[in-house]
């Protein structure tokens, strides 16, 4: 592994002749771009602009780009040498420049033998796989079953990274959750949290998995005792058998009581951690066969990306897309809307990949940066969202691209128990989904002119309110982005394929920026104002606080 640091050795996006060329751009075009008049133009754009990965299938033709656009931030990405990065962050250079860490989660989903990085790590990282895998085939072959220790229930244990991602893959892929196992998460340091779901489990038939890659997260330690202290309430007496942890402290793990652990290694930052050992439970849900397919789908993308030229490379086409609209367009926010419930985890997964990717004020030197770096990622599954968020999206003062995820066929678990009639009611119902995700999309970008409306307003005008006073809440701007990345089945692969796509989509973004994509010190505050204050809300001591935190903590108590 090369510790040099060659994450800083390019130019930083806005001291290249292409940042300025792209702020001509924006300045003459940009803002000019009406999506209708495009498409009038070019008849072609749906077809030029459109893409094919690994899996995923995406639109990109209603984004606030055209050609020229796109050539310039080629130029862009050409001139901050993002091939030369990519290559970098491969092969296991130093990318985590403020810890001095590779970020090598690529290796955790590479075949034996394959990737430019050390034979040595491989090996490591399919020792440590084939023994988690060996582990979850164990406790799958007698789920369900009533002898003390055959498991039903399988409480995950963890936060952040280690909870978002075996969280979101286990609810995405519900049709290949065993039958005889129940998954839970618990994540909030609010006992309310595991409170709730406690009283529904059965001690001798139930495992805990803690995760936490340093076995010193206060909130997944904090949940960790409390699921201890129930145990052994309830009877339990073999913590070894019915704790496990993913971590990398393996001795502070023991002394808690938990002797089967499975590991990782420091190139593995938390967010990118659900295709090492923290991605157990979703290998005790789905199969080893499963999780593999998930390591084959997203190392497909790593292909991809590792080899696509940049005009045809999904990952480095859709960063530059986020780097266009946050800097030049101005977008501030965007909005992620998956039209599948089964990956209603999805936004929150990709919001903290993002924003805690990307959230970074300074370059990788530490010095200020003078343009806006991570956009505001949110969202909710559709339908769901066009009741309740999409009347901004259409007609608020705020344009906000809008990213849908489409599936074009579904899958049922046990659907062969399904009777012929039960499924074509569901099939009929995706249809419905899939016609509400192209509607709008398409009402997003076409809108309604105030012709239009008024149109329709007169059929339902009164002396009391105008038709013209009508027709003007009811006219659309439209000409507002969004993309579309259509999947064929929501299957491990697809979904292993999805993931790596955004993570690397993230890390163009931030390479473009010159920043350090892979740490995260903003948390870090706050934590260590925690334990400075939760003493003080025992003791009532408020000597030293601003004046703020003191009347709260006197309030508290």
């Amino acid at each position: 592994m090369n510790r040099d640091a060659p994450m800083a050795a390019w130019p930083r996006c806005d001291r290249t002749v292409a940042w300025s060329a792209l702020q001509g751009h924006a300045e003459a075009h940009g803002h000019a771009l009406d999506l209708r008049q495009l498409f009038t133009d070019d008849p072609q754009r749906a077809q030029r602009l459109s893409l094919q990965a690994p899996e995923v299938w995406a639109d990109l033709s209603r984004a606030h780009w055209d050609v020229a656009t796109r050539r310039h931030l080629l130029d862009l990405a050409r001139e901050c040498g993002l091939e030369a990065r990519r290559d970098a962050l491969l092969r296991g250079d130093i990318a985590n420049v403020t810890e001095g860490r590779a970020a090598l989660h690529t290796a955790l989903r590479a075949p034996k033998g394959a990737g430019p990085f050390s034979a040595h790590i491989g090996e490591q990282v399919h020792a440590e796989l084939d023994r988690m895998l060996a582990f979850a085939e164990g406790i799958r072959a007698r789920a369900g079953g009533e002898q003390p220790g055959d498991i039903h229930d399988i409480v995950h244990i963890g936060i952040g990274g280690s909870d978002l991602g075996p969280q979101m893959v286990v609810a995405a892929l519900g049709a290949w959750v065993h039958p005889r196992l129940r998954l839970h998460f618990v994540s909030n340091v609010d006992g309310q949290d595991i409170a709730a779901l406690l009283p529904r489990l059965k001690a001798q038939h139930t495992l805990f998995v803690v995760a936490s890659k340093t076995f010193t997260t206060q909130e997944t330690l904090a949940n960790a005792r409390t699921a201890r202290q129930w145990f052994t309430e309830q009877g339990g007496t073999d913590i070894a058998r019915h704790f496990v942890g993913t971590t990398t402290q393996v001795t502070t793990a023991a002394a808690f009581g938990v002797t089967t652990t499975f590991g990782f290694w420091d190139w593995v930052g938390g967010r990118f951690s659900m295709w090492s050992a923290i991605g157990l439970p979703i290998a005790l849900a789905l199969g080893a066969e499963a999780f593999r397919e998930l390591l084959a789908g997203a190392h497909a993308m790593d292909r991809h990306f590792a080899n696509a030229p940049l005009d045809a490379n999904l990952p480095m086409l859709l960063g530059l897309l986020d780097v266009w609209q946050r800097n030049f367009m101005g977008y501030r926010s965007r909005c992620v809307a998956p039209y599948s419930q089964n990956l209603h985890r999805l936004p929150a997964y990709l919001q903290q990949l993002v924003m805690e990717s990307n959230g970074k004020g300074v370059d990788v030197d530490g010095q200020p940066l003078p343009y806006a770096t991570s956009d505001v990622v949110w969202g909710e599954p559709g339908t769901n969202g066009q009741h309740a968020f999409f009347q901004m999206l259409h007609q608020g003062s705020d344009v906000v691209p809008v990213e849908f995820i489409l599936v074009r066929q579904p899958s049922y678990r046990d659907a062969e128990a399904l009777s012929p009639a039960l499924r074509a009611s569901l099939a009929q119902q995706h249809q419905a989904l899939l016609a509400n995700a192209l509607a709008q999309a398409q009402a997003l970008m076409c809108g309604k002119t105030s012709e239009q409306a008024l149109s329709e307003a007169a059929a339902t005008a009164s002396p009391e309110v105008p038709c013209e006073v009508i027709a003007r809440h009811r006219t659309f701007p439209g000409n507002r982005p969004s993309l579309t990345l259509l999947l064929d089945r929501l299957t491990p692969s697809a979904l292993g394929a999805l993931v790596a796509l955004h993570e690397h989509r993230t890390f163009v973004s931030g390479a473009v920026w010159g920043i350090n994509s892979f740490d995260q010190w903003g948390v870090e505050l706050g934590k260590a104002l925690c334990q400075d204050l939760l003493p003080r809300l025992d003791s009532g001591d408020v000597s030293g606080l601003d004046a703020a935190t003191a009347q709260l903590i006197t309030r508290l108590r």
